[in-house]
């Protein structure tokens, strides 16, 4: 039965941040069809982050962060949303969307290893034991790619880079201890990252002005509205109600949704090696989640 130290709340907003981030890993090769990685992250996060603002002043909330979470949240900011947003979109362009999005999910991996070389925290048995299945799915996914794909070792590099980054700033909140409403803290995250990742397009993009077809349109709206607010959201309040190494595990059903999306979408391979990482990933987040029943 589910661990009663997990609140139903968590577990809803489980399965609605794996529905809305694992169908979004396809649509990444389609929003940079007719502009750069850059360009179109600055147009995402600076929409989403406007767009989640908007909606906690409607609801009579406070957009001020007090001052002595300023340097808490600007390092979340950029080790989370700034690599994590860069990485893994180079990455599921240079791999398919599905492997790539595994290969970001190591997060749980990283979380859990930080966790207890540098914060202290103890690993259980089962979380030993999950995290190690985290780790043979990568590897599954890992080693078919490198004869598949000239580009594997980067598109491989730019994934394990964006789960690094997404564990180092997820457990910069958690113990960071930032009481600020969800909405607003993701709000200005999503904003402060639009600086850097704006000056990186002026610098990095194709510098071309034309107006992109409504498909790009339609494909970059939905991802800002939808994946980078709704889920983002979703993640936060996540963080908050789970213990960061048992956050970070519970995401991996997601890469699970973005390999299936990715091989109705776009044809991309969904093979043996595929499906036994679907089966570990399965497996991992069942040891991370669910506990014997007390006798």
């Amino acid at each position: 039965m589910p661990d009663r130290s997990i609140p139903p709340r968590a577990l809803a907003l489980l399965v609605l941040l794996t529905l809305v981030w694992g169908t979004n890993w396809p649509l990444f090769a389609l929003a940079v069809r007719e502009m750069s990685v850059w360009t179109f992250r600055a147009i995402a996060v600076t929409v989403a982050g406007l767009v989640l603002l908007g909606i906690a002043r409607a609801r009579g909330q406070s957009l001020a962060v007090p001052r002595r979470h300023w340097r808490t949240v600007a390092a979340a900011t950029i080790a989370y949303l700034f690599v994590w947003n860069i990485a893994s979109t180079y990455a599921a362009i240079l791999l398919p969307s599905g492997q790539a999005a595994v290969l970001g999910f190591t997060m749980p991996l990283w979380s859990a290893l930080i966790s207890w070389a540098v914060l202290g925290e103890r690993l259980t048995g089962r979380l030993v034991l999950a995290v190690a299945l985290g780790g043979a799915a990568v590897v599954l996914l890992m080693v078919p790619s490198f004869a598949a794909y000239a580009d594997a070792p980067l598109g491989l590099a730019c994934g394990l880079v964006s789960g690094i980054g997404w564990a180092i700033g997820t457990l910069i909140i958690k113990r960071g201890g930032v009481d600020v409403p969800v909405t607003v803290l993701t709000g200005w995250q999503l904003l402060g990252v639009a600086v850097p990742i704006t000056i990186g397009a002026l610098a990095l993009g194709d510098h071309r002005w034309f107006v992109p077809s409504w498909q790009t349109v339609a494909v970059i709206a939905w991802i800002s509205l939808v994946p980078m607010s709704i889920g983002n959201v979703a993640w936060f309040a996540i963080v908050g109600l789970l213990p960061a190494s048992v956050a970070g595990l519970s995401s991996i059903m997601v890469p699970v949704v973005a390999m299936l999306s990715g091989a109705l979408v776009l044809g991309e391979p969904l093979g043996l090696p595929q499906w036994l990482a679907i089966a570990c990933t399965v497996a991992a987040l069942s040891l991370a989640l669910l506990r014997p029943s007390p006798r």
